[in-house]
């Protein structure tokens, strides 16, 4: 004996609502039966991950864009068109053949340019001579007025910025051995000046420190390197070599192997007071005993 309710038959007299209900269920049965199994619903997609390049170069190739013939002429003749222009351009303007025949600039006179002018109406016998090179202003001066030209650049011409303060070596010119060049920049228009006054190499240049408060260390690099003394300057000692070193290492005679330096042998720290001192016997580069 099974528990299934028998089904009654279709033409049976339904007699109340329990019996109405009970068949429709059944009929709803029926129907489910009979249609094909419905597609499972697909889960909820997963968050977009970055694809690889391992995975990308799995991906076959797209096939790429065929041109017609129309599209492929005019891309031909849009090409010949620009080649055909930037030769028109090479051909108005040539360059210079840098690699085959190397044109250098050419050093101009400046006499008349307004910076020039300004500084020679402004103090007298300071401009001795003044040259535009590769698009640099150069201003030689006395030397004996520098302190004087430099505030007046400062204060009257707005070159409130002492880009850099060196020295150039010449030691077979016979009106001074040395150029001392001194670089200014003006904020206002970014214009910037160059001055170049000549030094003996027995004589002495005022300190531009009570100009720009920068040239302390520049002042003191260039007494270092090139032996150059500046006056008036609030602490001028090596910056770079110990003090007790001998002579001058950018000044053009000066030896490249040095001249008994040491500095193979010497620590790296010395006592206040000067560089070290040692004795000849005890120089382990010629073999001696310590």
């Amino acid at each position: 004996m099974t528990d299934e309710t028998p089904k009654p038959p279709e033409d049976a007299p339904v007699t109340d609502e329990a019996s109405k209900a009970e068949s429709e269920a059944a009929a709803d049965v029926a129907d489910k039966a009979a249609e094909p199994a419905s597609e499972p619903k697909p889960e909820a997609e997963a968050p977009h991950k970055p694809e690889t390049s391992a995975e990308v170069s799995e991906k076959p190739a797209e096939a790429k864009k065929v041109l017609t013939e129309e599209e492929k002429a005019a891309k031909i003749a849009a090409a010949k068109a620009k080649a055909a222009a930037k030769k028109a351009e090479e051909e108005a303007e040539p360059k210079p053949p840098w690699e085959e025949k190397p044109v250098p600039p050419e050093r101009k006179d400046a006499t008349d340019d307004p910076e020039v002018m300004a500084l020679a109406e402004g103090i007298e016998g300071s401009v001795l001579a003044a040259a535009r090179f590769a698009g640099d202003l150069t201003i030689t001066v006395p030397v004996a007025k520098i302190v004087e030209i430099c505030s007046f650049l400062k204060t009257e011409r707005g070159f409130s910025f002492l880009v850099d303060l060196t020295a150039v070596d010449w030691p077979e010119r016979e009106e001074g051995r040395f150029d001392v060049i001194y670089w200014m920049h003006r904020f206002d228009d970014e214009v910037r000046l160059r001055l170049a006054t000549v030094v003996a190499e027995d004589q002495i240049i005022e300190s531009a420190t009570g100009i720009w408060k920068v040239a302390d260390w520049m002042e003191r690099e260039v007494f270092d390197l090139y032996g150059i003394v500046f006056v008036n300057h609030p602490s001028l000692e090596r910056i770079l070599t110990w003090e007790g070193f001998n002579g001058h290492p950018l000044r053009k005679d000066f030896p490249v192997e040095g001249i008994d330096t040491g500095a193979a042998i010497y620590p790296d720290v010395y006592p206040s007071g000067g560089g070290p001192v040692v004795e000849p016997e005890k120089n382990p580069e010629k073999g001696d005993k310590a």
